[in-house]
């Protein structure tokens, strides 16, 4: 069906609307219009098919404020359709004004703000509009707007720090990487040069370092390319199905870096599965929505298992309890939310206990990464330069030699 851009006023408040909505013709589209008490000012098909143009993925913290926004108008009283048209006008990213009066149009030609939302699925994931869904059907679309924006408030924030805190070893071994490349291109070849007009033997460390900057020169390519295909290689075979789950499986086991990884993926699955909980989705549909956001393919397998066995009868903490994946302390958190009735409850606790145990770890990783980056950048460029003085410790031995 065609979609048509149209300029409008309310015949009631004389504001203007500029929005897009779907017709098979344009007589058509102005009698909606009409219909809605809107006097057309202009109108013309737009290009495509409405939602095609509007898609597209935005900045997490974008989606954090318009959901915290939308939550906020509607609680305030504002209906949905002029909520979303003030959003559209305040927004200065141009593909979620697009995909927001895309929306607006949908709503306002009878579909459900989350049937709307689903058109979208770059722009919003299967958790965002299960719990707008939730939210429509049990009349609290404002209150389940707020704990997403929470939710989504909560996962900017773990990904800030851990990029933050990876920020600081990343650029020190970029930074040592240039500076050794530095060293072995342009200053040892200068000392080689130097030291083979003496004619004699080098100390062997020199000499393997001479060697070694020769060899870098002339096949300096042959680094890069080996380099480059091996990082493409690799992340060609994990974005295939047993490259995924090999990585997976046993990135979680690394030292240290397993660690934080595996606790951030149960903290999402912890903070996820407590927000649908509470939002009144259906417990099967939540475990489905959480095994697809969980971010590891073995945990994945085992939340879709444990639904499996929940649909058979079983209880939650011990369909999950039967996979290793999943630590004791989570699982007793479960037995006891069941006991209550207060699963959500318990597993926010476990979300923040794990978010608190995440910014601990990384912020004692960092603290012990930063010596570690500077004695290794130390040793490595310390080395080079001892290599290198090392015939001018023995000049003497050089020149005049034991034989001569």
């Amino acid at each position: 069906m065609p979609s048509f851009s149209y300029v409008a006023r309310e015949a009631a408040s004389g504001r203007e609307v500029r929005n897009v909505l779907e017709a098979n013709t344009e007589q058509e589209a102005i009698a909606q219009l009409l219909g809605r008490n809107m006097l057309v000012v202009s109108i013309q098909e737009a290009s495509g098919k409405k939602g095609r143009a509007a898609s597209g993925s935005v900045p997490m913290q974008d989606l954090v404020m318009f959901t915290r926004q939308l939550a906020t108008m509607i609680d305030a009283g504002l209906a949905i359709v002029q909520s979303l048209q003030a959003l559209a006008e305040q927004t200065n990213n141009k593909i979620m004004r697009d995909v927001i009066r895309d929306i607006c149009a949908r709503v306002e030609s009878g579909d459900n703000f989350s049937a709307a939302l689903m058109k979208h699925p770059k722009t919003f994931d299967r958790l965002f509009y299960c719990m707008v869904d939730a939210g429509e059907k049990g009349g609290l679309l404002s209150e389940i707007l707020s704990r997403l924006a929470t939710y989504l408030e909560n996962t900017v924030r773990l990904r800030k720090k851990v990029k933050s805190a990876m920020m600081y070893p990343t650029v020190v071994t970029l930074v040592a990487i240039t500076i050794t490349s530095f060293l072995l291109v342009k200053v040892v070849p200068t000392f080689g040069e130097i030291f083979s007009g003496f004619g004699a033997k080098l100390p062997t460390p020199t000499q393997y370092l001479i060697d070694f900057s020769e060899w870098m020169k002339k096949w300096w390519w042959v680094m890069l390319l080996v380099a480059g295909a091996g990082v493409y290689s690799w992340l060609a075979f994990i974005k295939t199905k047993v490259g995924e789950e090999f990585w997976d499986r046993n990135r979680i086991r690394l030292p240290v870096f397993g660690h934080i990884a595996h606790k951030i993926c149960l903290a999402r699955f912890a903070r996820t599965l407590a927000s649908l909980i509470r939002s009144g989705v259906p417990i099967l549909e939540v475990l489905n929505i959480t095994a697809n956001v969980v971010g590891n393919v073995v945990m994945e397998k085992a939340i879709r298992s444990a639904s499996a066995d929940i649909e058979k009868g079983d209880g939650i903490a011990a369909a999950l309890g039967r996979h290793p994946v999943f630590p004791v302390m989570i699982i007793r958190m479960l037995t006891a939310g069941e006991q209550t009735g207060k699963i959500d409850a318990m597993l926010e606790r476990v979300a923040d206990f794990l978010d608190d145990e995440i910014e601990t770890i990384l912020g004692g990783l960092t603290s012990l990464i930063e010596p570690l980056l500077i004695v290794f950048l130390g040793v490595v460029v310390g080395g080079i330069v001892i290599c290198m003085f090392l015939p001018i410790f023995k000049m003497s031995e050089i020149i005049n030699p034991p034989g001569r």
